[in-house]
Formats: structure tokens, sequence, C-alpha cells
């Protein structure tokens, strides 16, 4: 077994790995293309008062697609187990940006239900994502601690909570004129965050969760 705690930019990629680098980045590019023209088209849309089903699509569909791409595929089992964790928390530190969701609840945009628990959770993990990029630089073998390991599954729990709220919400309205609903999140450009950027998320958390396991069990066989 080759020793994961070493830097990944250290660790030699084969033509066929970076094959699969390159076909990751295209259906992430196809993606992305395609949430904006189903955005577009206002398939996301549903009727107040009733769950918002596409977009709870829209969530599952690439998380299962990842899932089953793990473990059926080696190349891309590979690649997921060498990215660079320290790129993933510093992706991470960007769900700061949940700080939006509080903004748009103070305009009236959304609902406090959703936007409370969905944007205090986001900023919680945004802030202490730099953190966790710290240790790891300065101790690779953090990403086998018990801290590591609860930090992103909160950090997926944060956003199944914030998922779950949102959905509650879409299917408790009840359509009166003024109701104030997460029916925004449905549109461009806000669908872009449950439909494409929420997914990405729970992989890189997923992704971070499978290296650490893979860590700690290199670090058990070298004991």
């Amino acid at each position: 077994m080759s020793n994961p705690v070493l830097s990944q930019s250290a660790q030699p990629r084969s033509p066929a790995l970076r094959g699969t680098k390159l076909v990751a980045a295209v259906v992430l590019a196809v993606w992305f293309t395609l949430v904006i023209l189903l955005g577009a088209s206002g398939a996301f849309v549903t009727p107040p008062g009733t769950p918002p089903l596409p977009i709870l699509i829209g969530v599952t569909a690439p998380t299962i697609v990842f899932l089953a791409g793990f473990w059926m595929s080696r190349l891309f089992r590979e690649l997921v187990l060498t990215a660079d964790l320290r790129l993933m928390m510093a992706i991470q530190a960007w769900r700061f940006a949940g700080l939006g969701f509080l903004a748009l609840y103070a305009h009236g945009v959304l609902p406090g239900s959703f936007a409370w628990p969905a944007g205090l959770g986001d900023i919680a993990i945004g802030v202490t994502a730099p953190w966790l990029l710290v240790a790891l630089i300065h101790r690779p073998s953090f990403a086998a601690s018990k801290t590591f390991v609860v930090w992103n599954a909160l950090g997926v729990l944060d956003l199944v909570v914030a998922l779950g709220t949102g959905a509650l919400s879409s299917a408790l309205a009840v359509g009166v004129a003024g109701e104030i609903t997460t029916g925004p999140m449905a549109l461009l450009p806000l669908v872009l965050i449950p439909v494409y950027f929420v997914p990405i998320f729970i992989m890189l958390h997923m992704a971070a969760l499978f290296q650490a396991r893979h860590l700690a069990g290199y670090l058990r066989e070298q004991a």
C-alpha cells in the first residue's frame, strides 16, 4: 500500500488516472450546464404546498452516481483517495457564504425556518475549515483523527438539515399572497446552491471520510 501521508502533489499520476480526472472535470462542466438549462426552464419549480422533488432528485442523483463510481471503478476510487485534502478543506471554507441566507431572510426573500439553520450551519463549517486546513498542512496524519472525521460528518449533517428544512418549508407553504417561501431556491441563480454546490460539498466530505478511513488503516498497519 502506498503511503497516503505523503503530499498529494508528490504522488505520481498514471496516464489512466489523469484521464479519469479529465473525465470527472468534463462531467462537472456538463452537469453545471444542465443545471443552468433546467433552471432557466423552471424545471425545479414546484407548486406551493408540495415537496420539492425535482430539487431533491437533483441533490441525490449526483451523490448516488459518485458513490457508485467510487465502489465500482478502481480508477475513480484511486482518484478520490489521492485527491488533495488541503484543497478540499479550502473549498469547504467557501461555505461561509451561508451568511447570504441570513441576508436573504433579513430582506424577506427566504423564511427563517430555512435560512437560520442553513445559514448558521454553513457559516460554522466555513469558519472552521481553515483550522482543519492548517492542521493538515502541519500534520497530514491529522486526517485520520476523530476530530477530522467528526467535522466532516457534521458538515454532511448540516447540508442534510438544510435540505430537510427547505423541503419541509416548501411542503407546508399554503400559497397565499405575500407568503415567504423557499420558492426562490428553485430559480436561478439560487437553484445552483441545492442542485450543484450542495452535492459537490457532500462529495467532498465523503471523499475526505474515505481518505480518513484509508489513512487510519495504513497507520494501523505501520503500528
